[in-house]
């Protein structure tokens, strides 16, 4: 324990050097103002400035972007609350009621408690990794197929917790996801499947920023303008000393969700090939099933907001683990990260912990560094986050419409996609109309793909037998808890029907 001590005070040293501290500041920086741009994100941010890196050396430049990936994290959050578009998949739960809060005039409020919980996730992951790193690796590798299914299965259980009372909707909306995820090539046989009209464009698939986009960009402000005849009362925030003290003492009423989301988001990020996503998702499915008041989410419960935003960043702590101390990268970013370690020269491994112990730690000190870093920039800024929202609707209208245009095609650099996200984006216009949740088909499209992949090779392993997925006990014992979380709402339904009968014969 002792030497773990050494080392990391070796390493926090190290992230003090003006040098690093400069590429800190300025990752953090850059990563939030990336995160915040629909369309970007850490993926994007980190492959554009990777070529960057190698004016500097190896340690710098993995502090660099290691710093731009936290930021990201960060600066997801402040396109989901200020306009309501996600700015990469892992910010999708903070939408849910990040934006609730922004239109009732508590911009500053879910802006705060992003930022708060963010930290809390990013230190308490850190800690974890520092101690925990060989045996989770481990713990890690024992994840197979049957593992990563029954997590995926865990994952869309906590959705059945976002429909509310309206479960058959719900199971409805995550089977059209799930439907949607499918289009393209089948990943065993290579043949086109749901390729509609010999569409060629199809055959790529349905991206997830597309689906995001449409939904949230478009149709929810065609929701936005017909409901309120395109007079939108978004109510004046003022950021003023006495409301940044009154948010933060609010701290303490998501403490325990934003705990629960660290964890969660920590442990989920270190599988590999699993990420942000499935833990920010899951993390706001677990708050909203096990809260006091779970009607409330949704229209505007800083929770929601809390819950996954400490999940999104502890993951993205965890996914650092498998790839340093394994070699194989946890999440999408991490993998360009390691694409990055073998160009300078590094062999990510068991053996990197001694072979290069000044890099490794100097990394793990500057995650410390990066996470006050983040939470002082991101603070700070807020009065110029909320100033978004006080421009006009009929201004702020327009501009988020172009934003949806260029975030996709400058995403995908195909017009088709354009035409598909407006299409996308009347669909999720319609059922909002028709009062069907729409976050559950787009979480379902993300995890789609992982799920089918997992399902598809542990039945080829096991010859088609579905029993594998209960006779290894991490996936028997993911399963059960996911059978308990869809018990859960059902009964909780049932109780309250029977009260709202037994009432209404005492009346």
């Amino acid at each position: 324990m002792g030497d773990v001590f050494t080392l990391l005070a070796n390493g926090l040293a190290q992230s003090f050097e003006p040098l690093n501290l400069f590429m800190i500041v300025v990752g953090c920086l850059a990563g939030l103002f990336i995160g915040a741009m629909p369309g970007l994100g850490s993926v994007n941010g980190v492959a554009i400035l990777l070529p960057v890196t190698f004016l500097v050396p190896p340690t710098a430049a993995i502090i660099f972007l290691a710093a731009l990936y936290y930021g990201a994290m960060y600066g997801g959050a402040i396109s989901s609350i200020t306009l309501g578009i996600p700015g990469a998949s892992t910010a999708v739960a903070t939408v849910f009621d990040g934006r609730p809060m922004a239109q009732a005039g508590k911009a500053d409020q879910a802006l705060t408690a992003a930022a708060v919980a963010s930290f809390i996730g990013g230190t308490i992951s850190v800690v974890l990794f520092t101690f925990f790193a060989p045996p989770l690796a481990i713990f890690a590798l024992k994840f197979g197929p049957q593992e990563e299914f029954a997590l995926m299965v865990l994952a869309f259980a906590t959705f059945i917790g976002l429909g509310g009372d309206d479960i058959p909707k719900t199971i409805f909306m995550i089977l059209l996801g799930l439907v949607m995820a499918s289009v393209g090539f089948d990943i065993i046989t290579g043949q086109p499947r749901l390729v509609f009209f010999d569409m060629v464009e199809l055959q790529r698939g349905i991206g997830f920023l597309v689906l995001a986009i449409g939904i949230y960009g478009i149709g929810e402000m065609l929701w936005t303008l017909e409901t309120t005849k395109g007079k939108v009362e978004i109510h004046a925030v003022k950021t003023t000393w006495s409301r940044f003290k009154s948010n933060m003492g609010k701290v303490k009423e998501y403490l325990p969700t934003t705990s629960l989301g660290s964890v969660i988001g920590f442990f989920v990020g270190t599988l590999p090939a699993a990420g942000a996503t499935p833990a920010s998702l899951m993390s706001y499915g677990l708050a909203k099933t096990f809260s006091k008041d779970p009607d409330s989410f949704g229209k505007g419960n800083v929770s929601g907001v809390a819950a996954p935003e400490a999940a999104n960043n502890a993951a993205s702590t965890g996914s650092m683990l498998p790839m340093i101390t394994l070699g194989i990268p946890g999440s999408p970013t991490t993998a360009i990260l390691l694409g990055g370690m073998i160009i300078w020269g590094l062999r990510p491994g068991p053996l990197l912990f001694t072979e290069k112990p000044d890099f490794v730690w100097g990394l793990i000190g500057s995650m410390y560094v990066a996470n006050f870093v983040t939470v002082i920039l991101n603070l700070a800024l807020i009065p110029v986050f909320v100033r978004v929202l006080a421009m006009p609707f009929t201004m702020l209208t327009p501009i988020i419409f172009v934003l949806c245009f260029v975030g996709v095609f400058s995403t995908t650099d195909r017009m088709f996609d354009v035409w598909l996200m407006m299409v996308l984006g009347a669909g999720g216009y319609l059922l909002r109309k028709l009062n069907y949740p729409v976050a559950p088909a787009v979480l379902a499209i993300v995890l789609g793909p992982l799920a089918e992949r997992s399902l598809r090779q542990s039945l080829i392993s096991s010859r088609g037998d579905v029993m594998t997925f209960f006779e290894r006990p991490i996936s028997l014992a993911c399963m059960l808890i996911a059978l308990a979380l869809i018990i859960y709402p059902v009964y909780l339904g049932f109780r309250r029907k029977r009260a709202r009968a037994s009432y209404g014969d005492e009346g």
